[in-house]
């Protein structure tokens, strides 16, 4: 079979699927914005979709032909005659530059944070759900080609592949413009995203955080206290106090008992702190 006829098949298979596929979710569509098509169009295979992508990245390539790669599963392969790579050795290049883009950007944001610290919070930058919701914001699964059997499975929405995917784009995008090029394009996500990781360790942290304060200054532990549950059984919220002895340091009022100590243990936090400031 012919190039022109593949294409014409994939196509036509392509946009059968995708007219009778379920609504994908974590915020990734059925389509794509073409720059020669409609918003609900279809991109089709090959070149066209290359160059889609390359428009919606605003970053042109020298060499196209490593993004076709970035976008080639290997389960494509089974559906060509032609010898196309997947992007799997992109993928390993790209896991590798992704790691010491995370590392250069995490060792000068925070010089004095230690070494364990850091290799959490790289962690978290470049975890397969992270990579996962890097890629959904680029609606990165739509260009992707893949074979039948991949597609018809929804492996266009497949958090691996996703973030595989991710990888392999980095590792193109530094191999055809260089590291500083490559830097700047995974610093779009990543450091979003270290202002997530925070937050959330900031949250997941505010218990201990004011059991240190409360012991240093009191030689006692806060304590946690649930003073109302409202609701129905199946959507209850709570509001709970941490004391120490008598005293209400903070109050949270959450959806669960676990959120709510953490939301009264922030608030206590900010107390101490007050207190501290005013010389108390």
């Amino acid at each position: 079979m012919t190039p022109d006829a593949l294409g014409r098949r994939f196509r036509s298979s392509l946009a059968r699927f995708m007219s009778s596929a379920p609504q994908p979710g974590a915020g990734v569509s059925t389509a794509v914005d073409s720059p020669d098509a409609g918003s609900a169009a279809i991109l089709p295979p090959f070149e066209e979709r290359v160059r889609a992508l390359q428009k919606a990245l605003a970053l042109p390539f020298d060499n196209p032909g490593l993004l076709r790669e970035a976008l080639t599963h290997r389960s494509y392969l089974n559906e060509v005659t032609m010898p196309v790579p997947s992007n799997e050795r992109l993928e390993f290049l790209g896991d590798a530059v992704l790691g010491l883009i995370s590392a250069d950007f995490l060792y000068e944001r925070f010089p004095n944070m230690p070494e364990g610290d850091l290799t959490n919070l790289r962690s978290a930058l470049v975890r397969t759900e992270t990579l996962a919701s890097y890629a959904g914001e680029l609606s990165l699964g739509n260009y992707l080609f893949l074979g039948r059997g991949e597609e018809l499975s929804a492996g266009r929405y497949r958090p691996t592949g996703l973030a595989g995917a991710f990888e392999a784009l980095v590792g193109a995008i530094y191999l055809d413009q260089g590291y500083s090029a490559a830097r700047l394009f995974a610093l779009r996500f990543l450091e979003p995203q270290l202002g997530d990781v925070l937050a959330g360790q900031t949250q997941r942290n505010a218990k201990s955080v004011l059991q240190e304060m409360v012991q240093a200054r009191t030689h006692q532990a806060p304590t946690y206290h649930v003073i109302e549950e409202s609701g129905p059984d199946h959507a209850k919220s709570f509001t709970v106090e941490v004391r120490v002895g008598e005293e209400v340091l903070g109050r949270g009022h959450e959806r669960s008992k676990r959120a709510a100590e953490q939301a009264a243990a922030a608030q206590g936090i900010e107390h101490m702190r007050n207190l501290e400031s005013d010389g108390v």
